[in-house]
């Protein structure tokens, strides 16, 4: 790792978009540093502006790729932890016809296993994100004490599962990921020419932070508060989570209706995750999960199996996160992404960043809908995928929907 010099900033051209000529930049500034880029304005088609920036900034991670899918829109994401300050409308819809061909697809909470992170240690960058992290999030004081990729990739497993360190670490490890693609032969080219990203539950930040919409060390404080305000919506009331092996959504859904027949309001349960055809998880109180277990046969379900998470995510038991996660993004820096990343609760890009923010904190109590993500993007064309972080749940969802998508693994 280098400090930031003029030798890492590369400026390539390309052409302000129609939908952004408009778009004017009066403050842009990077952390860990003391660089502030000049006012940009931004208002002739044929004006040329960065494609690629790429720093060192502190941990290595603001590097990023160089295309904007179909020209959609400008960005120059360079900035960290600071109050959010929009000075132009964005059109929420500055993506709504994207068309895409690669693909970044990043894990979400219980894709994490000891050991993950273990390549992380032969490539600096990636190993420096770690270390970033520990800085970040005090894992270092005495309060904690220990090393965030020591318990990846040494556990114990039950300290790894939590979901206040879970969700940080495979935040970490995704992006870390993405260094170690970048470091072998071709890697880059490969990041250039990604065009939409998009990431399950918790990855749908990880996706923010690699299309330059905050920065690693403000996605990684955003990470810990939900994991933290998840946590807290868990403890205050019993909940659990359930997948449903071996029926349609319609089905499972005439599952859950029959469950919460049989139990108080409190604990009725509802789909959580649209995962694929075949595979849906439910989530709600925790009689109301073992009614739909006791059920499931008789619905000719093939197996039910209880997830290892703290409660019923995505659901109505999680409204004591909102309130906390919109107290934090609102004091988060969030910038149009440089290219489409698909929301969990429509299945939809948003371009503009309060939107942004309005649907992260809805998310947690929204259902995940992953499986007209998937479905959509194959439907557009998208050629090649590439699932970046640990475990290889999104491969085998992906390939549950189409046996013939193609889609590669780069764990770290």
């Amino acid at each position: 790792m280098h400090g930031l010099s003029s030798s890492h900033l590369r400026l390539r051209s390309f052409t302000i978009p129609r939908q952004l000529q408009t778009l004017s930049l009066s403050s842009v500034t990077m952390s860990c540093s003391s660089l502030s880029l000049p006012s940009l304005s931004l208002k002739k088609p044929s004006l040329i502006c960065s494609q690629s920036l790429r720093t060192s900034n502190c941990s290595g991670f603001l590097r990023f790729g160089n295309r904007n899918c179909n020209g959609a829109g400008f960005f120059m994401s360079v900035s960290v932890g600071s109050q959010a300050q929009t000075a132009t409308t964005v059109n929420d819809a500055l993506f709504s016809d994207y068309k895409p061909s690669c693909a970044f697809l990043f894990p979400g909470q219980g894709a994490q296993a000891v050991g993950m992170g273990a390549e992380a240690q032969n490539v600096p960058a990636a190993a420096a994100l770690f270390q970033k992290a520990n800085d970040i999030l005090g894992y270092g004081q005495l309060t904690f004490c220990f090393d965030l990729l020591d318990v990846c990739i040494n556990g114990p497993k039950e300290k790894l599962d939590s979901t206040v360190l879970s969700q940080p670490a495979i935040y970490v490890t995704s992006l870390a990921a993405v260094e170690l693609l970048r470091a072998r032969e071709g890697g880059q080219q490969i990041i250039d020419s990604v065009d939409v990203t998009c990431g399950l539950s918790l990855g749908e930040y990880t996706a923010l932070a690699f299309a330059g919409a905050f920065s690693f060390e403000d996605g990684l404080k955003l990470v810990k508060l939900r994991g933290e305000a998840m946590q807290s919506a868990s403890d205050a009331a019993k909940s659990a989570m359930v997948s449903v092996i071996g029926l349609d959504a319609e089905n499972v859904q005439k599952l859950c209706d029959a469950a919460n027949e049989e139990v108080p309001e409190e604990e009725r349960v509802q789909i959580a995750n649209f995962l694929c055809p075949g595979n849906y998880a439910v989530s709600g109180g925790v009689k109301g999960i073992e009614a739909v277990e006791a059920k499931a046969k008789s619905f000719k379900a093939r197996m039910t199996v209880r997830l290892a998470v703290a409660g019923a995510f995505h659901t109505r038991f999680m409204e004591p996160a909102v309130s906390r996660l919109e107290a934090a993004l609102a004091a988060t820096e969030i910038k149009t992404p440089r290219i489409p990343v698909i929301s969990n609760v429509d299945a939809q890009p948003h371009a503009d960043p309060d939107t942004i923010k309005k649907i992260l904190a809805k998310q947690v109590t929204s259902p995940v809908q992953w499986e007209t993500t998937s479905k959509t993007l194959l439907s557009k064309g998208l050629k090649k995928s590439y699932e970046l972080g640990p475990g290889k749940v999104i491969a085998g969802i992906i390939k549950r929907i189409d046996r013939g998508a193609e889609i590669e693994n780069i764990g770290a």
